[in-house]
This record gives structure tokens, C-alpha cells and sequence, in this order.
């Protein structure tokens, strides 16, 4: 599949090819969200309501994009985030991202619901890696995929808060989704979504077919039945009291994914975490929830100095990016717009993704003025004045607005 321009020029190029390619049931878990998709949409939309401040007459040399997150450096401040049960977009998909990503320069982050095994996957990057912990399974299975991890070389555990059950993801419903994957009669009305797409069945079945998740091995049954997941994630809810005995397990940094208050923000960093991301799961879980771009002042407020924040929700650009990282972001987290990828073209596809978010960011950061993704603060932005946390930038301060600057 030809990828270049002028055919792929942005995320939604990848999201339109994706659709063609995928049945209608892979693409909708890709694409969709829970109950209305408010949450999903707002997730995008709220970026408009920030605007640019842009500084003119300004000589960028060549930008610099690199950061350091956790004590990792990389080149791109743009994580390419945990996406369950992507070995249905593309066969041996999560190993095709993490090559990917340690290629760019910037991390992988695997989830527990991956159809590869965690070693292949970490085998597979170049670069840096971490696990997503989910509890499914019970507290023997976590231990044991941890010290998986472990052993594999991961360098960060993200631990997700926001799964005690899974949500109301209509579009699965009206797919079918669970019947076909029961694999009684009740599927076979949905089955032709999936024969209209026979190259992709080709690719899925030549890969396994339905799918278990290796990386989490139920003691006495073997591996996760992808039919599970939703019964397992309603008897494995996180507390904050799971931290300890998690941070005991592990022995490295812990991340929390799922935070979008100030309260959770600090209960997070009295347990000792050392990282926040600011997270509504895409959407994917309690509908109408605030949009992720909106809540992370506040958290960034309430975290200051002592933990990294990082956020992800709803960024399909460049400039989203710089907005992300201008509000108090380290780096952000992509998802969709990198799975649009896998489903679009896979390796190639994610490889796309990754070149157009660094193209936009740099274009976007010398429109604005700025050299290094160090620079980018809150002068750079206008945001609303009702956000929580999100004081408006003073003309006087920061960046070239600094009064120094101006009497130069």
C-alpha cells in the first residue's frame, strides 16, 4: 500500500484507510468509545478552545524536540501509548510498534491485553519500554506478569486506574463483537462484516486467529481468552492500597493512568508514584467525563514539580502536541493515532503516524517562535479562564512577552 504523499498527509488520512481496510467491527473498537462518545469527541474538540501566541520576527533554527521522561531521554516527546488487543488491526501488531517507536527514538508502552508476548515486543524496540499493568486475572497472574517484565528489561510500570469494569462501548454491541468471538450460532449473523474483508481475515487467521493474551496466564486455565476480559476486569479493581504490594513486586518507576483531579493528583503522589498521566481512556470508559486537555492544569497544578505528568486524549496533530506540552505535559501519549496506522498499513502505517505528528510539531513550533520543546510555557497559549489551574499568561511574562525582553 502506497503511503506517501499526497494520499497520507495526516492522522485522518491513516483513520480513512484504516476504515477501508478493517471490517467494521475491528475498526469501530479502534474508533469508537462508550455509551454517546461525548467524552470522545470533547477529547479532540477541546483543543480549539486553546489558541496560539505566537512570537513573529523570530529566527528558528532547526527545532529541538528532544525531552527526558523518567530519566529516558528521546528524540520526539510523543509516547506511543498502551492499545489492547491490537493484533486484530495488523498480525504482530504491538511488535511492529514498539520496533517503531524504539526507531523514532521515543517509547513503547505494552499492554497487558497484548496478543504478542511481552518479551518478543521488548526484544522488538531498539529503545526504551514499559508495561501497562492491568489486574486481570487476579493478584497471582499480575505478579507473575510483572516479574515477566521485569526480567524482559521494561523500565517503567503504568498501572491503570480507571478499568473496575469495562464500559458501555455501544458500537461493540451492535457489532456482535462477543458473539462472534463465543463462537456459537448467535455469531453468525456478524460474520459477514468480517468475510467482506478477506484480506485482512487472511492476515488475522495466518496470525492465530481468535486471540488469548499471553502475557496474562491464569493459574490453572493458561492463558486469558480474549471472551474474558470483561468478567476478569470486574473482579480486579485497583486501589490505591494495590500500590504497595505492586511497587513491592516491581523495584522501578510506577506511572498511574486514569488521574484527571487534583485529589487523585495528590492521593497518586502520597502513594510515591513517579509519574501521572492525565488519562479518560479515549473516551472508552465513564462517558462525559472532563476532556483530558481541560483537566491537566489542574493536575499539573496540584503535582508542581514533585512527579512527571504526562496526558494523553484526543491528539491527532502536531500542534496538539505543542498545546499539550505549553499546558505542562512532559511528553504526551498517542493512541488512536498511531493504532489508525496499524489498521491502515501496519509498521509502515504507524511509522507514518509518527513522522506526520514530528512534522506538524515542528512546523507548528516555528510558527510560533519557539527553538526547543524546553521553551514551550503557558505564554505560548491562550486558555480559557474557567479551567481549573489555568491561570492566563500574563503579556509580561514568559518567553520573548518578558518585559526584559521587551525593553531590549
Amino acid at each position: 500500500m502506497t503511503l506517501g504523499p499526497p494520499r497520507v498527509v495526516s492522522i485522518e488520512d491513516l483513520r480513512r484507510l484504516a476504515r477501508r481496510r478493517l471490517p467494521r467491527a475491528v475498526f469501530d473498537y479502534i474508533d469508537g468509545a462508550a455509551e454517546r462518545e461525548v467524552t470522545l469527541r470533547e477529547n479532540r474538540r477541546v483543543f480549539e478552545d486553546v489558541t496560539f501566541r505566537p512570537r513573529q520576527a523570530v529566527a528558528v533554527a532547526p527545532c529541538d524536540l528532544s525531552a527526558t521522561v523518567l530519566g529516558t531521554p528521546v528524540s520526539l516527546p510523543v509516547l506511543l501509548a498502551p492499545v489492547g488487543s491490537s493484533r486484530l488491526f495488523y498480525p504482530r501488531a504491538e511488535e511492529a510498534a514498539a520496533h517503531v517507536a524504539g526507531a523514532a527514538g521515543t517509547i513503547y508502552i505494552l499492554s497487558t491485553l497484548s496478543g504478542c508476548r511481552l518479551e518478543d515486543v521488548r526484544r522488538a524496540t531498539s529503545g526504551t519500554a514499559w508495561y501497562q499493568l492491568y489486574l486481570v486475572g487476579g493478584r497471582e497472574a499480575a505478579l507473575a506478569g510483572i516479574a515477566r517484565a521485569r526480567a524482559a528489561g521494561y523500565a517503567a510500570l503504568v498501572v491503570t486506574l480507571d478499568t473496575p469494569v469495562a464500559g458501555l462501548r455501544e458500537r461493540d454491541v451492535r457489532n456482535g463483537v462477543k458473539e462472534v468471538l463465543s463462537g456459537g450460532l448467535a455469531g453468525l449473523p456478524f460474520l459477514p462484516q468480517f468475510l467482506a474483508k478477506p484480506r485482512w481475515l487472511f492476515d488475522f487467521l495466518r496470525d492465530g486467529g481468535l486471540m488469548r493474551f499471553p502475557n496474562v496466564i491464569i493459574p490453572g486455565q493458561g492463558a486469558l481468552a480474549y471472551l474474558d476480559v470483561e468478567a476478569a476486569l470486574q473482579e480486579t479493581t485497583v486501589t490505591w492500597q494495590d500500590l504497595g504490594w505492586i511497587r513491592e513486586a516491581w523495584g522501578g518507576p510506577i506511572l498511574v493512568k486514569g488521574v484527571l483531579t487534583a485529589g487523585d493528583a495528590r492521593r497518586a503522589m502520597a502513594e510515591g508514584v513517579d509519574g501521572i498521566i492525565v488519562s479518560n481512556h479515549g473516551g472508552r470508559q465513564l462517558d462525559t467525563v472532563s476532556p483530558t486537555l481541560r483537566a491537566l492544569p489542574e493536575v499539573v497544578a496540584a503535582a508542581g514539580t514533585r512527579v512527571t505528568v504526562l496526558m494523553d486524549g484526543g491528539i491527532r496533530t502536531g500542534s496538539d502536541v505543542v498545546k499539550a506540552l505549553c499546558l505542562g505535559a512532559k511528553a504526551v501519549l498517542v493512541g488512536r493515532a498511531y493504532a489508525y496506522g496499524l489498521g491502515a498499513a501496519g509498521e509502515a502505517g504507524v511509522g507514518r503516524a509518527v513522522d506526520i505528528l514530528r512534522r506538524d510539531m515542528v512546523r507548528t513550533m516555528k510558527l510560533l517562535g519557539c527553538a526547543s520543546v524546553k521553551d514551550l510555557n503557558r505564554s505560548y497559549v491562550d486558555v480559557p479562564a474557567q479551567w481549573a489551574g489555568a491561570t492566563q499568561a500574563s503579556p509580561l511574562r514568559g518567553g520573548q512577552d518578558d518585559l526584559s525582553d521587551v525593553l531590549a
